[in-house]
């Protein structure tokens, strides 16, 4: 039988084991940071995604008094990058930006990946949010989205659309609008948004979704026509654009979206304080001005709230990859 003074010791040194590793923890966070911290991206230099990164490394960095350094690393759709940050220590030094197509699109379109993009990361923060734009080549006769969808059924699999690439937000983004309008449209998949553009604006192709921040400068030149916008409601860089949803497919809603994890595990307390100065970058008026200029909408959410949005966005595109029959190039 055990005695009562062996589960009194046994239970003191549980006790004094767990005070021992909560005061480990804190004086970490207390600590942090120290050294440089590395803020991995899953796909090459320029682009959205890497002025996001830049745009809050560089203010991190002046109120962590530590550098913040990107660093590229592309390859398998933001799998590679991913999968380095899930397997790194989770003592706050390194950092993924987290992205629709890496978190929520690649669990149901790749047959397998080395991480699950739930449980290997602690969320830290929604940063933004950001519609598409329906692009068309001018050559389309058709100059609204009721228009449009009017031609694409006359004309059915006569029209090719561009993507950045089998199973990318832009791709989906389209396999979503021809299930919602009934259309029957063929998909051209390139390599990267910018080659697909370039065919857009020669007329090889002649429809595309495209993030705001590129798009935008083509549509005010004048050189491709915008049809909506992708969110439920108008961007503010271009409120004259009207969404898809009012234009005459209700309910399309398709956000482009960013946020920072770190490696599951990570301690609370550094969880936290990255959050907290996270929330206050995104509130900065050089932080604001930047991402305002470029269409993007600064978005702060607690850890809970974005681990809550990420599995929302996995069952969703879950649908549609299925629905699209997208495969990985």
């Amino acid at each position: 039988m055990i005695s009562r003074v062996s589960v009194r010791r046994v239970l003191h040194v549980l006790s004094c084991v767990f005070l021992a590793a909560f005061a480990g923890a804190a004086s970490a966070a207390d600590a942090y940071p120290n050294k440089p911290i590395r803020l991995l991206v899953g796909v090459p230099p320029g682009g959205a995604n890497d002025f996001v990164a830049r745009t809050i490394a560089q203010q991190l960095s002046t109120q962590l008094g530590q550098p913040v350094i990107v660093e590229n690393r592309g390859g398998a759709g933001g799998n590679i990058a991913a999968d380095a940050v899930a397997k790194s220590p989770p003592d706050g030094y390194t950092l993924f930006l987290s992205v629709i197509g890496t978190m929520a699109i690649n669990p149901s379109l790749y047959p397998s990946l080395p991480f699950d993009s739930i449980r290997d990361f602690a969320t830290i923060s929604q940063l933004t949010s950001m519609p598409q734009v329906m692009l068309v080549h001018p050559s389309i006769p058709a100059k609204t989205l009721q228009e449009f969808i009017a031609y694409a059924k006359n004309n059915p699999g006569k029209i090719n659309f561009a993507s950045g690439g089998s199973g990318t937000a832009t791709h989906l983004a389209a396999e979503l609008f021809k299930t919602m309008a009934g259309v029957d449209m063929v998909h051209v998949p390139y390599k990267g948004n910018g080659p697909a553009t370039v065919d857009l604006l020669t007329g090889r192709v002649a429809v595309m979704f495209d993030q705001i921040a590129t798009a935008l400068p083509t549509v005010r030149d004048g050189r491709l026509r915008a049809l909506g916008v992708s969110t439920a409601k108008r961007s503010p860089a271009a409120p004259d654009i009207p969404t898809l949803s009012e234009s005459g497919l209700p309910g399309y809603d398709v956000t482009t979206w960013h946020g920072l994890v770190a490696p599951a595990g990570t301690p609370r307390p550094i969880i936290d304080r990255l959050h907290e100065e996270v929330v206050k970058a995104l509130a900065s008026p050089q932080v604001r001005e930047r991402f305002e200029g470029a269409g993007i909408v600064p978005v702060s959410s607690t850890p809970e709230q974005f681990e809550a949005f990420t599995q929302a966005e996995l069952l969703r595109w879950r649908t549609v990859v299925k629905a699209s029959g997208a495969k990985v190039e």
